[in-house]
């Protein structure tokens, strides 16, 4: 039980850091003749601070890295079993897991507060939330939300199959790849304090003046969020250095899983803007703290916000998508047993999407009374973006043609993945063009496209990847007919809730709102009716995924029967990934290539691992 008193002990140190916190710039105002020392919301800035700092040495981060900052000599304990899950581990299949099961458990609370609104959007008028409530339950819904969609894949699916895809023993730099996760906690803490402080009225996106003069609440959104970005700062910068080193003998960038590059693509994006967030962000606590940055009135501007916050917001969607592509196109092709069609085309839209990603914020902003010289550069630059984007279905398409398919759940979530994205990316057209968007801008019809691309999207892919992952990560197989049940409930669900959204959008009725016009009313309850049915289909994956990894029957080490490099070990994998380091001599992908084999071991024996042949799925 050494894990549960270490992270009661981190806690209880964090905590101390906080009050530590609020006190020193207590003192400190104090000594600059401050009145009221203790009421500023800057005490809270120096207790987060203080606090944070302090939960990470307690965790772990001072036996494995701070001692070294003293000359002292470093140490991890690695426990056995679930224990390991709870301290500063450095073994990414370990971080891989930790990032996974609590990023489902925030995404199973946002579901759980998109239920409740639902609920009191099934009739006009208010039922039993008031206007605040309901703003402060959509935004905390928003926001944890859109931190499942940036973490769950790449801190999840990607930390664990990133290193073992292609041929590495662990992350480029492992101690910062655990402070990545454990920064996580006091995010959401820091989060679901907030409706204890008045809730987060001003929604996921915090626009000014509102968010410089609602309630306290603010602060601890804008530290949370500014902490959650620097995960995403460092987490990004770990994995380019690792894909760049960290490949395997013969693993060329030719040779690279399509999911890798959709990995290497997105990390560069989150490395480039996400600092755009978090200056907005402190921009906001400026303000609030007597600055003057979108205050027309001293000077400022709140159109200054929208720019800074949508130059890394819109390039934060392909944050989110692009695994989730990568994750489609990696099951696609191997459930297909073809090449993946046209891999060189898919990269290069990966990389063009990374490169227009930064140009196209402002078609957010077409309502806003930006220039109206703007508009037009920045409804192509969208429009051009759908190039990419086309790639990767065209990609998708001719893998499906004439392949051998493997309708397994997995495959089933890949194929859904390319169905909804592209519902999303038709609807998608409207709103790029300024004329239809003027008359949709803030209507339940972008609610629908957001959802359509993001959890149409990627949350698919999500689940495609646990299917896909679950025997390597859990060394169990899960029950396959409810994993089915679970896609085609989640599905027909789904795209009952979100197409039907289309249509209340079209007759103006606006997002962010607890209220809604009358007549609109057997629309919101049948499209609540759907939500409430999408809602239960997640009990059938919660209950198969629990029992499954405690009671299912012992996987193969390749299930599947692929060819890439992480299905070419046991399951799980040891320590360190391989018994011997791997040489790749062929694509990933070359399945009905007479002789070709993805990697071989030179070290170890010829069967390869667990009894399969080491270029497995030939």
């Amino acid at each position: 039980m050494y894990a549960v008193k270490s992270v009661a002990g981190a806690m209880g140190l964090g905590l101390i850091g906080f009050y530590l916190g609020l006190g020193i710039v207590a003192i400190l105002r104090w000594m600059f003749g401050y009145p009221d020392p203790w009421g500023g919301e800057i005490n809270i800035i120096g207790g987060w601070v203080l606090g944070v700092f302090l939960w990470l040495m307690g965790i772990g981060m001072w036996g494995m890295w701070g001692r070294e900052w003293f000359g002292l000599k470093t140490y991890q304990r690695n426990l056995p079993g679930w224990q390991r899950y709870f301290t500063f581990n450095t073994d990414h299949k370990v971080i891989g897991i930790q990032y996974l099961v609590t990023f489902m458990v925030v995404f199973f609370l946002a579901g759980a507060l998109a239920m409740l609104m639902r609920a009191e959007l099934a009739q006009s008028g208010n039922q039993f939330l008031s206007n605040s409530q309901y703003n402060g339950t959509m935004g905390l819904h928003g926001i944890l939300m859109v931190a499942v969609a940036v973490a769950a894949v790449i801190g999840g699916i990607g930390n664990y199959a990133v290193p073992l895809m292609i041929g590495a023993q662990d992350m480029a730099f492992p101690r910062l790849n655990a402070l990545t996760f454990w920064l996580v906690p006091p995010v959401a803490v820091g989060l679901l304090a907030t409706p204890f402080l008045g809730g987060i009225e001003h929604g996921w996106t915090a626009y000014p003046p509102l968010a410089v003069f609602t309630n306290s609440s603010q602060v601890l959104f804008s530290l949370s969020i500014i902490t959650f970005g620097l995960t995403s700062i460092l987490g990004a910068l770990n994995f380019i250095v690792t894909i760049i080193y960290m490949r395997a003998p013969g693993l060329t960038w030719g040779r690279l899983p399509i999911f890798v590059w959709s990995m290497f693509a997105t990390s560069w994006i989150a490395l480039l803007y996400t600092q755009g967030f978090a200056a907005a962000l402190l921009l906001i606590l400026l303000d609030r703290l007597g600055l003057s940055f979108f205050d027309q009135a001293t000077g400022g501007d709140p159109l200054l916000y929208q720019h800074v916050f949508w130059f890394y917001s819109h390039p934060a969607v392909y944050i989110m998508v692009l695994p989730g592509f990568g994750l489609a196109l990696e099951i696609i092709a191997h459930f297909s047993r073809k090449p993946l069609f046209a891999y060189k085309y898919a990269v290069a839209a990966f990389l063009g999407i990374l490169g227009l990603s930064g140009v196209v914020w402002a078609h957010h902003m077409f309502t806003s009374g930006m220039p109206n010289y703007l508009h037009g550069p920045f409804l192509v630059a969208t429009e051009l973006i759908s190039i990419p984007t086309g790639l990767i279905f065209l990609s998708a398409l001719g893998t499906i043609w004439l392949g051998r398919l493997w309708l397994k759940p997995p495959m089933l979530f890949a194929l859904a993945v390319i169905f909804n994205f592209a519902c999303g990316g038709v609807t998608g057209i409207f709103l790029a063009d300024v004329p239809t968007d003027i008359h949709l801008q803030d209507t339940y019809f972008v609610v629908a496209h957001f959802h359509y691309t993001i959890v149409g999207g990627e949350i698919f892919a999500l689940f495609a990847a646990i299917y896909y992952y679950f025997p390597k990560m859990t060394g169990r197989m899960y029950s396959e007919r409810l994993a089915k049940l679970h896609f085609w409930w989640m599905f027909i669900g789904f795209n009952a809730t979100f197409f039907l959204m289309h249509l209340p959008g079209i007759k103006g009725m606006n997002r962010r709102i607890a209220d809604f016009q009358s007549e609109l009313d057997p629309l919101n309850l049948t499209i609540s009716l759907a939500a409430f049915l999408l809602g239960a289909s997640f009990l059938v994956f919660i209950w198969n995924m629990v029992f499954s990894w405690v009671r299912g029957p012992v996987a193969e080490a390749n299930p599947w029967q692929v060819r890439t490099l992480e299905w070419q070990t046991t399951s799980p994998p040891p320590h360190e990934n391989f018994p011997a380091p791997p040489v790749v001599r062929g694509g990933p992908y070359d399945y009905g290539v007479p002789g070709s084999i993805h990697a071989t071991f030179p070290s170890a024996p010829s069967t390869g691992f667990a009894g399969a042949p080491a270029g497995g799925g030939q």
